[in-house]
């Protein structure tokens, strides 16, 4: 049968409308969902507790520091070198810096086979702590010297408490450094407006010394607890409670340590000794001159000739590890003690 020339060229046509859909682009397609991350794994388990000795009826350094300077004047006084050579130590012998209200409250969250230490420094001198015209701290003062050593030691926690009286750190009013400090994960603590011995003054004015710098450090960290205290020499108000809860013009305060001009290492805070209310401190001295037998520099000498006697982490805050054979008795609020 022969096509005519019109049957021809709609064939032709019907082919090439076929082509151009054959060739025609998809429809695009929803791009499908990403993939979730990988869940993080598990941290692992605490090592056996009695693998690393854990002892957490150990007792702790409560270290006391006041000016860090050049040219010492007495024996509350360190150098730069001398204080830099101390946390070297620390950081050496295994210890991990906490501040007196994690260690008072008994929330020491260190790594297994590490040991709590409290670093402490009194009366907010311009030697601890002040900074320079960036905004960091000053070189050669306490604070920029623990933030080195942190550097350098990673697991070595720069943190510590410092106690301040009016003016903090020889700034009126103390907002920039304060709020630095706070910023940065360090603890202020109350030590007075005007430093008194509070044994020689009356109840009523033991309070509004405590209640008054309170307020000048709230006025400078609104909202943020101030709850450890030093006592100016370490000496009480007649009515001792009063270093631990009171007020005056209308600023209460409680505290959950108050730190002592001790001389000893401080016990557990979950061993039947510990008293918050009289926490003892060790002086930051070297191994030479007047009560150096008292000194950071002999007890941890001791310390680490009698490892079995300071607290040793077990690395697992929700329990409390000490071997079968240590003598100290927990206080009746622990609850959750293994012994091995």
């Amino acid at each position: 049968m022969l096509l005519s020339r019109a049957m021809i060229r709609a064939a032709a046509l019907a082919g090439l409308l076929a082509a151009a859909a054959c060739s025609a682009p998809a429809a695009p397609t929803e791009p499908s969902a990403p993939a979730p991350p990988p869940e993080p794994a598990a941290p692992p388990p605490p090592p056996d507790p009695a693998a690393i000795g854990a002892n957490e009826l150990g007792d702790v350094p409560v270290l006391m520091y006041h000016r860090i300077t050049p040219d010492p004047s007495s024996v509350y006084d360190r150098t730069p070198e001398d204080f830099r050579a101390e946390l070297e130590r620390l950081a050496d012998e295994d210890y991990v810096p906490v501040t007196a209200t994690e260690y008072a409250t008994g929330k020491i969250d260190i790594p297994a086979g590490k040991h709590p230490v409290v670093l402490t420094f009194d009366d907010g001198s311009a030697s601890q702590f002040t900074l320079d015209s960036s905004g960091e701290p000053a070189p050669g003062t306490a604070i920029r010297i623990l933030l080195s050593v942190a550097e350098a030691h990673p697991d070595f926690r720069p943190t510590a408490t410092l106690y301040v009286f009016d003016p903090p750190f020889e700034e009126p009013g103390g907002h920039r450094t304060l709020t630095w400090l706070h910023e940065h994960g360090f603890e202020i603590g109350n030590h007075t407006v005007d430093h008194p011995n509070l044994g020689n003054v009356s109840a009523t004015e033991a309070q509004r010394e405590i209640a008054g710098m309170q307020r000048v450090i709230n006025e400078a960290l609104p909202d943020v607890p101030v709850n450890s205290m030093a006592l100016p020499l370490g000496v009480h108000p007649d009515a001792e409670a009063l270093a631990s809860s009171g007020s005056a013009d209308g600023v209460s305060y409680r505290h959950s340590s108050v730190m002592l001009v001790g001389s000893n290492p401080a016990p557990s805070p979950f061993s039947s000794d510990f008293d918050p209310a009289n926490i003892p401190r060790i002086r930051s001295q070297g191994p030479e001159g007047e009560g150096a037998d008292y000194g950071s520099t002999k007890w941890l000498d001791k310390l680490a000739a009698d490892p079995d006697s300071r607290y040793t982490s077990d690395g697992d805050p929700t329990k409390v590890s000490a071997p079968q054979a240590a003598s100290t008795e927990p206080a009746p609020h622990v609850g959750n003690l293994h012994r091995y």
